[in-house]
C-alpha cells in the first residue's frame, strides 16, 4: 500500500509540474540562483515523445477494428505521452537552486531526486565531465543524459531519502548542470 501511495504521490508531482511548465513558472526557486540541467535529455525526451506518438498512431489504425482494445490502447497511449511530457517539464520547473541567504545548494532531479546541502558542509567543488559512474558507498550520482558535470565533496556527510524513503548518508555528490562552470563559479562566491 505505501508504494502505491508513493507512486500516486509520483504522478501528481509529475502533473504538477506540467502545469508549472505550461504557466511557465518554476517550484522551490524563490529568491535563489537557478541552473539548470534539462538541455541535457531535451533531445532524448523529444525522441521519446515523437516514437510514443508513432506507435499511438500506427496501433490505432492496426486496432481499428477492435473498438474496445483499440480504446484502451489508445487511453494508454496518450497517457503515455503525456508522462514523457511531464517527466520532461519536471527537468525544467525544477532546477538547481544556490540560495545563498539560505546558505544552501538544492540538487534535483525530475521529482525523484531533492537533495539540499548546507553550503558549509561543502569542502571543494569542481567541474568534472564524468560519463561513466560506478556505485559506490557514500556517493550520489545525480545523472542526466548519463553524465555528470560538477562534483562536491563535502567535509560532513548529508542525508539523501530515495524515491522509496530509504536514507543514505552521502559525501560525494556529482550532478550535471547546464552551465557547470557558471554553478562552479557560483559556489565558489557563495561559501566566501
Amino acid at each position: 500500500m505505501r508504494t502505491a501511495r508513493l507512486l500516486m504521490r509520483h504522478e501528481a508531482r509529475l502533473f504538477a509540474s506540467l502545469a508549472l511548465w505550461v504557466v511557465r513558472r518554476t517550484h522551490g526557486a524563490r529568491g535563489g540562483q537557478v541552473f539548470g540541467y534539462a538541455r541535457g535529455q531535451g533531445a532524448m525526451m523529444f525522441g521519446l515523445g515523437f516514437v510514443c506518438l508513432v506507435e499511438t498512431v500506427a496501433m490505432s489504425v492496426l486496432l481499428r477494428d477492435w473498438p474496445t482494445a483499440h480504446a484502451v490502447l489508445l487511453f494508454l497511449d496518450v497517457y503515455g505521452i503525456v508522462f514523457v511530457a511531464a517527466l520532461h517539464a519536471s527537468s525544467v520547473v525544477r532546477p538547481h537552486v544556490l540560495d545563498p541567504d539560505d546558505g544552501s545548494l538544492r540538487i534535483r532531479r525530475h521529482v525523484h531526486v531533492d537533495l539540499r546541502v548546507p553550503l558549509e558542509r561543502i569542502a571543494s567543488v569542481r567541474r568534472e565531465l564524468r560519463m561513466t559512474h560506478e556505485r559506490a558507498d557514500g556517493e550520489l550520482d545525480v545523472e542526466v543524459g548519463s553524465q555528470t558535470t560538477v562534483t562536491l565533496e563535502l567535509a560532513q556527510p548529508v542525508t539523501h531519502v530515495t524515491f522509496f524513503g530509504r536514507r543514505r548518508q552521502v559525501r560525494v555528490v556529482r550532478f550535471h548542470a547546464d552551465d557547470a562552470d557558471g554553478l562552479v563559479r557560483a559556489l565558489g562566491r557563495a561559501r566566501v
